[in-house]
């Protein structure tokens, strides 16, 4: 980071703390919602009915049929649902798939978003969208897309289970870890990687032996929230940009795949920024950054999370494919990546472990 930084703070409202989701109907009514359509993926359809009947009269009725990684199918399934429920602003309920649900509603038919986060995504935090056509997610930034009010309640967290609570902590660790070497940082944004690091990574070990840890739970959402914001904030990185083309290119579950290739990007990219690897290595308390990350995958891989990009399904024929296509359009990164070391990095995801 120079002397010199820009940091743009987000027209955000958060809400946290337990029990927060009784005020839902308020949030509602101070952003003008007379009729809200809930958003759900359909294993959290009895969650989103019990929000539509907490909006009471506000709720126009629930759209569950959001999907990993926003196909365009989706969105026009959600479409559809808006204009026929006359909606006029939707509450995301869930994780990634929801919020990014809701996302692209706001981006294509301008409606205000109020988010109920589930698990540790972190998405509702950020400018970022994301739809999936044709096997190939695109991605963009528009502060119009960002949820007006986001509640975080740690309570609607106690029955994630261990091995998706520690996956989905590790996707947004990798937000922070990004965030700490991104080009565009500022103070500000390494001060909250730092804490949402810290916090995460004192949670999740908690987490994976009682899920039913409150404290436990309470840091996971707040480190969570501090790494979205960091996201938010900054430009993406090669990380985000491998998890991108992998998702969008064989549909692959999007905390898992963050959580292999995370320590084997930070071995890669952590040499080429000291100022990162420093900071990291104070907040995790270790000589070796990538090998606390990868400690970290291992716990998730304890827990039944797969450990490689094999185990997702990934033929190492396909890795070549998926590194031409993220040298095709790179991100910023530290350091200039060649297709060798790409390679290298994927082979090394494929197989799990450390690289």
């Amino acid at each position: 980071m120079t002397d010199g930084f820009v940091y743009e703070a987000q027209p955000m409202r958060v809400v946290f703390g337990a029990g927060s989701t009784a005020v839902l109907p308020a949030e509602a009514e101070r952003l003008g919602m007379r009729r809200a359509l809930v958003l759900s993926t359909p294993q959290q359809r009895g969650l989103a009915t019990r929000v539509a009947a907490l909006l009471g009269e506000r709720a126009a009725g629930v759209f569950d049929g959001a999907r990993m990684h926003v196909p365009v199918e989706t969105v026009a399934a959600a479409e559809a649902a808006v204009a026929e429920a006359d909606a006029d602003g939707c509450v995301a309920v869930g994780g990634g798939s929801t919020v990014g649900l809701g996302k692209a509603l706001a981006l294509r038919r301008a409606l205000p978003v109020l988010a109920l986060p589930t698990t540790y995504a972190g998405s509702e935090m950020t400018p970022i969208w994301g739809l999936t056509e044709n096997a190939e997610k695109r991605t963009g930034r528009d502060p119009a897309v960002m949820p007006r009010s986001v509640v975080y309640d740690p309570d609607l967290t106690m029955t994630l289970p261990a091995a998706v609570s520690v996956t989905s902590g590790i996707n947004a660790l990798a937000h922070a870890v990004e965030a700490l070497y991104a080009p565009d940082g500022s103070p500000v944004v390494a001060a909250m990687a730092e804490r949402g690091v810290r916090d995460l990574a004192n949670a999740l070990p908690l987490l994976a032996d009682d899920p039913g840890d409150r404290a436990g739970r309470r840091a996971a959402l707040c480190g969570a929230w501090l790494c979205g914001a960091c996201l938010g904030a900054t430009t993406m990185g090669l990380h985000h940009k491998l998890c991108h083309v992998l998702g969008g290119m064989f549909d692959l579950p999007h905390a898992e795949t963050h959580a292999i290739v995370l320590p084997h990007v930070a071995a890669l990219n952590l040499p080429a920024a000291p100022e990162a690897d420093a900071a990291l290595r104070r907040v995790l308390d270790t000589d070796d950054v990538p090998a606390a990350l990868a400690k970290l995958t291992a716990l998730a891989t304890r827990l039944g999370a797969p450990g490689g990009l094999q185990e997702l399904g990934v033929a190492e024929d396909d890795l070549p494919r998926v590194a031409d296509e993220v040298l095709a359009r790179p991100y910023a990164n530290p350091w200039p990546v060649g297709r060798r070391d790409l390679l290298g990095l994927l082979h090394a995801a494929h197989r799990g472990g450390t690289s």
